[in-house]
């Protein structure tokens, strides 16, 4: 899975930047993320939806650079993770279909 051009572009509006000289911290962070939640057993689909993109963004904001409020970005992030986790569609825990 790559980070495309549009969630970087989401990510530094949640940041509010506009220039581009940051890009590649802002893509290695997104992919971070991806690689993170990957850990947790998300598997990211190839058109990622609104819910990934969402913790995607929240991981970027919440490691970039030094924020006042990481604590609550951190909680945020983890919660959203943890969500999922716990959501059909999101992860593949070896089971072929019909089992339970």
């Amino acid at each position: 899975m790559t980070v495309t051009a549009n969630l970087i572009t989401q990510a530094k509006e949640a940041r509010r930047m506009t220039t581009t000289v940051l890009d590649g911290e802002v893509e290695r962070l997104l992919e971070a993320g991806m690689l993170d939640l990957g850990v947790a057993g998300v598997e990211i689909p190839e058109q990622y939806d609104y819910l990934v993109s969402q913790a995607l963004i929240t991981y970027f904001l919440m490691n970039f650079g030094q924020p006042d409020d990481y604590d609550r970005l951190k909680r945020s992030y983890d919660e959203q993770k943890a969500q999922l986790v716990t959501c059909t569609g999101y992860t593949d825990w070896g089971l072929s279909d019909g089992q339970v």
